[in-house]
């Protein structure tokens, strides 16, 4: 099997970490050899976070280039418009439609771009962006987005409903389960 490359990325505290463990937990369970790597930036102050998860039946390295990940979920539309290059042709890019403002936009340096989502398909990039913050909410709790986009992403693995919740049940500790796999939920069938 060929090797399949996933970047997370998204900004500090917004739960990147531990959706790229929750994914690299299921792809274990199912016998692949995964490499799974962080690239923390200023995450302690909002900065940007990256985590490369790549799996096969051999992985040699866990580092993703330019051009190599058949999947990015951006917790962010900047964070996914600034990785597009590493999006390879027929790549998709799953990502929450919500902005967060960086420090230069935060401090009038900057201005947020626009249509950023119209200018990531004019570009012909294959693109699943959802509210994941309404639909993390509607599940309980706003810290439930990394589940709400992994549950999108996971319309394109063919791993059943049962072995993600394990999967879950595993990677989350037990008094935020229920949240956690309603957002998961709400996230595939968006």
């Amino acid at each position: 099997m060929k090797t399949v490359n996933i970047m997370i990325v998204g900004v500090g505290g917004q739960g990147t970490l531990l959706a790229s463990k929750l994914l690299g937990r299921i792809l274990l369970s199912k016998g692949y050899d995964v490499k799974v790597s962080e690239v923390h930036g200023m995450s302690q102050r909002g900065g940007s976070v990256v985590t490369y998860v790549r799996y096969g039946s051999r992985v040699y390295s866990p580092v993703i280039d330019r051009g190599e990940a058949d999947f990015i979920v951006s917790f962010e539309l900047l964070e996914a418009a600034r990785y597009t290059a590493f999006l390879k042709e027929g790549g998709r890019i799953v990502t929450n439609s919500r902005k967060v403002n960086p420090m230069p936009v935060i401090t009038g340096a900057a201005q947020y771009p626009e249509a950023l989502e119209e200018k990531m398909r004019e570009k012909g990039i294959a693109l699943d962006c959802v509210d994941a913050l309404s639909l993390a909410e509607q599940a309980g709790t706003a810290k439930a987005v990394n589940l709400v986009l992994l549950g999108v992403l996971s319309r394109y693995f063919d791993f059943t409903e049962e072995e993600w919740m394990v999967a879950i049940e595993e990677s989350v500790p037990e008094k935020f389960l229920a949240v956690n796999k309603k957002a998961f939920l709400l996230g595939k069938n968006a």
